[in-house]
């Protein structure tokens, strides 16, 4: 009895130890994504201001910052996991504005996004070194798009997109849209290494303040 006890206890931990290694937990880091736009002739305008853009993800505890740039500019959230509050900047030329949203202002910015759904396929492909299964994710709206995710790495903090939140792993590569254009972000670059705290300071001045309500009654007048 006392060998069969110990010879279970040993699969155990040679399971456990399997499943450690199989994914990473990371509580900070940075991934770079590359933003390709696919379209039709009446978008290639649009597209040329887009395609080239980046995205930066910096993650530390419960903090992300997302860094959008383009030609056009740079759009900036800082979101905090914990309370649920975040910051948008905008600098696009010499309009630089800071909103503040608290947690409910937040979910309603992203509510189209709230209960995605994904479906497993048995494709894969790999990124940066990491075999990712294709996705398929349903939104409550009707509509889909593809994600390539990696079992492998997880960040502690899961808040980092609402869209992801029922993804069994990290999004590597995955689309958007804007209008009749789509977009697909494509991991360039991921490290694990500390991220300075400074990143998630908010600037004192050189920006014009507005709540999330008076950007909301801004869009609806346009």
């Amino acid at each position: 009895m006392k060998n069969l006890i110990k010879s279970v206890w040993l699969l155990f931990v040679l399971f456990a130890s399997v499943q450690l290694k199989a994914q990473k937990m990371y509580n900070e880091g940075t991934i770079t994504y590359n933003i390709v736009v696919n379209t039709g002739n009446k978008e290639a305008k649009a597209a040329d201001l887009l395609d080239g853009a980046t995205q930066k993800i910096y993650f530390k505890g419960n903090q992300t910052r997302t860094e959008l740039t383009s030609i056009l500019g740079k759009t900036i959230t800082v979101h905090d996991s914990k309370s649920g509050n975040a910051v948008v900047m905008n600098e696009y030329g010499d309009q630089k504005i800071l909103i503040r949203m608290t947690k409910e202002n937040y979910a309603e910015a992203n509510s189209k996004f709230e209960n995605t759904q994904f479906e497993i396929t048995n494709e894969t492909k790999t990124i940066l070194g990491f075999t990712c299964k294709l996705a398929i994710a349903k939104m409550k709206d009707g509509s889909s798009f593809k994600v390539y995710f990696t079992s492998d790495i997880s960040f502690q903090n899961k808040d980092y997109g609402v869209q992801f939140q029922n993804l069994p792993g990290y999004p590597l590569e995955y689309e958007s849209e804007f209008g009749k254009m789509k977009v697909t972000y494509i991991a360039e670059k991921i490290t694990f290494d500390p991220v300075a705290s400074a990143l998630f300071d908010l600037p004192k001045t050189g920006f014009r303040e507005m709540s999330y309500e008076d950007v909301k009654k801004a869009r609806t007048k346009n």
